[in-house]
């Protein structure tokens, strides 16, 4: 389990130093603003129509083969970013970045179900998300305090390195048996996994909360800036709103996730997690000084650290091991695309009712799917019961 959060760690950290330095990068090399969103969007684009299968094929050639691909992807394209030059050559490098962070990241999810027994999932996947979340937060800080420094190209080289060490690390240290005993009859074809996945109608409520939440989510890191900055803050003070976001999603992972291992429904703990999720984003919206947005942003990033924890070993719960793959890519899917239908939809949505209405509007999106979660959950478990029965 250790092994696997410091790959993790180690795989989010590298890849994440790019985020604050391509877009200036890309600037200075004649990229307009727009264009320099659709590289952005490319990056989602890929991750999340890639997660599915990438998930679906690590159940058939195994975990550790299929993330030590997605580490080479990342490594030799944050690599090559430092040859890019135009719009096109950006578009294809994130593309790429996609196509290696779907492959790690169900993969590794995978693992870690794996490994971890049935009583201890949740405080598994509070060790597991807090390593990924510490990447993700340090990754972007470190990238753009060695770019003042050393400039662009030396960030790409310098992720580049430190992904084919974490690669170097995975396969010296992770144990190559990590691959699911997949039941020799039609369960394991691909299409009747598919249809299975579908028919679990828990595991669809866990996809659809989580689909909205990353819709929430994707507000917050596309149009909180933008919305901060007509409130009076400037790029330092908008930095800090998305540092406490971070530390208390990270910081809340391990103790979150023990409790929902010591808690008979894990359900219960998804479903106050998303309230306080509903509030946080409204609060958001409501926002008027750094204060108001720092705690806002904190509340965020704890009530993520309570849903997104329990409903991981959820997932786990509810799917056969064989199949844990495909689900966890179903779940990485629904990260990417409701993160990138919120920058699709909610940009043109926040122009015309303004920031707080579509924030607003965003809280009521996640009560709409936090409905579903219960409707679908509530149901698949009884058909479960009454099955057994």
């Amino acid at each position: 389990m250790l092994i696997c959060c410091g790959v993790t760690f180690g795989c989010y950290l590298g890849a994440f130093m790019r985020l604050p330095v391509v877009p200036l990068h890309a600037h200075s090399l004649g990229v307009d603003t727009g264009r320099i969103g659709v590289i952005n969007a490319a990056f989602f684009l890929m991750a999340g129509l890639l997660s599915f299968p990438l998930g679906m094929a690590s159940d058939r050639w195994g975990s550790k083969r299929m993330a030590a691909i997605g580490l080479l992807i990342l490594a030799v394209t944050s690599g090559g970013l430092v040859a890019c030059r135009t719009f096109v050559h950006f578009t294809l490098a994130y593309l790429m970045l996609g196509v290696g962070i779907a492959a790690f990241g169900p993969t590794m999810m995978t693992l870690v179900s794996v490994i971890s027994p049935r009583s201890h999932l949740g405080r598994s996947y509070g060790w597991y998300t807090t390593a990924l979340f510490c990447g993700m937060s340090l990754g972007p800080a470190i990238g753009g305090f060695l770019a003042r420094f050393i400039g662009a190209p030396q960030v790409f080289l310098s992720a580049g390195a430190l992904l084919f060490l974490d690669l170097g690390l995975l396969l010296w240290l992770l144990p190559g048996r990590r691959k699911p005993r997949v039941p020799s009859d039609s369960q394991s074809r691909t299409p009747g996994t598919l249809r299975a996945l579908l028919k679990n109608r828990p595991l669809l409520g866990c996809w659809l909360m989580t689909l909205g939440a990353c819709f929430g989510l994707g507000m917050f890191t596309s149009f909180m800036p933008l919305h901060a900055q007509t409130r009076g803050l400037d790029v330092s003070q908008i930095g800090i709103v998305f540092f406490a976001q971070g530390l208390c999603n990270g910081a809340s992972r391990i103790p979150f996730g023990r409790l929902s291992d010591k808690v008979a429904r894990r359900s219960a703990l998804v479903v106050l997690g998303i309230v306080l999720y509903v509030v946080a984003l409204s609060g958001c919206g409501l926002s008027q000084t750094m204060g108001h947005f720092v705690l806002s942003a904190g509340l965020l990033g704890l009530s993520m650290g309570l849903a997104f924890t329990s409903v991981g070993a959820l997932i786990a719960e509810v799917v056969p091991p064989a199949w844990r793959g495909s689900a966890m890519g179903g779940y990485n899917t629904c990260i990417y695309l409701g993160m990138m239908l919120s920058s699709a939809i909610m940009g043109a949505v926040s122009e015309a009712v303004g920031f707080t209405a579509g924030f607003l509007l965003t809280a009521g999106v996640n009560l709409a799917f936090l409905g579903l979660f219960c409707i679908f959950f509530k149901d698949g478990v009884a058909r479960q019961g009454a099955s057994v029965t």
